[in-house]
C-alpha cells in the first residue's frame, strides 16, 4: 500500500472509529438511563440520528434496549471493515465472517467503553470527587449499572470500593471467552 493508500486508512480507521464510538455510546447511555438532556447525551444522539431513525422504523426497542441502534452499530462497523480490507488491496471475505468481525470489534469496543470510563470514574474520585461537569456525571451514569451488582455482592470495607477491580476482571474475562477466538484482524476491524 502506498503512502495515499496508508492516509486513505487512517482516516477512514479514525473517522469510522469515532462515529462507531457515538454510536455505541447512544445505546449503553440509554440501557444505563443516562441523562437525555445532558448536553453531551444531545451531541450524540444529533450525530447518530440520522441513520438510527432509518433503522426505527421497522426495528422495535424492547424493554428499554434499543436494537435499532445495534443494529445500526453492526452495519456501520461492516461496512468500516469492507472499506479497510478494499483500501489495503485484499479480496472481501464472506458476508458471514463480516458480520461476525463486527459482532467481535463492537464487543470489543463496548468492552473497551466500559474500561475506559472505569478508569475516569475511578480516577475523577480522587481528583473531582463532587464534580459536576456533564463528561463525569455521564461517565458515572454509564458504569453505576455494572458496579453495582459488584457493590451488593462485596461487603463493606470501610469507605473502600473494591468493585472496579472485580470489573476489570469480569471485562478481560469476557474479552477472553468472547472476543479473543474471534481472531479478526485488528488493522481490518474498528474497535478491535
Amino acid at each position: 500500500m502506498n503512502a495515499l493508500g496508508n492516509i486513505g486508512s487512517l482516516l477512514v480507521s479514525t473517522l469510522g472509529t469515532l462515529y462507531m464510538l457515538a454510536v455505541l455510546l447512544r445505546f449503553l447511555l440509554q440501557i444505563s438511563r443516562a441523562d437525555f438532556y445532558n448536553p453531551i447525551t444531545q451531541m450524540i444522539v444529533r450525530a447518530t440520528d440520522p441513520g438510527v431513525q432509518l433503522f426505527r422504523r421497522f426495528i422495535p426497542g424492547f424493554k428499554g434496549v434499543d436494537f435499532a441502534t445495534l443494529v445500526f452499530a453492526v452495519l456501520v462497523e461492516s461496512i468500516l471493515i469492507c472499506a479497510l480490507i478494499f483500501m489495503a488491496g485484499f479480496d472481501l471475505p464472506g458476508v458471514g465472517l463480516i458480520l461476525t468481525w463486527a459482532v467481535g470489534g463492537i464487543l470489543n469496543f463496548i468492552l473497551d467503553i466500559y474500561f475506559w470510563s472505569l478508569l475516569v470514574s475511578i480516577v475523577s474520585s480522587f481528583i473531582a470527587p463532587f464534580s459536576e461537569h456533564p463528561a463525569l456525571v455521564l461517565v458515572r451514569q454509564l458504569t453505576e449499572p455494572i458496579m453495582a451488582p459488584f457493590r451488593r455482592l462485596l461487603p463493606s470495607m470501610g469507605g473502600l470500593d473494591l468493585s472496579p477491580i472485580f470489573v476489570f476482571l469480569s471485562i478481560q474475562i469476557l474479552k477472553i471467552l468472547l472476543v479473543a477466538p474471534i481472531g479478526a484482524n485488528p488493522a481490518f476491524v474498528p474497535g478491535m
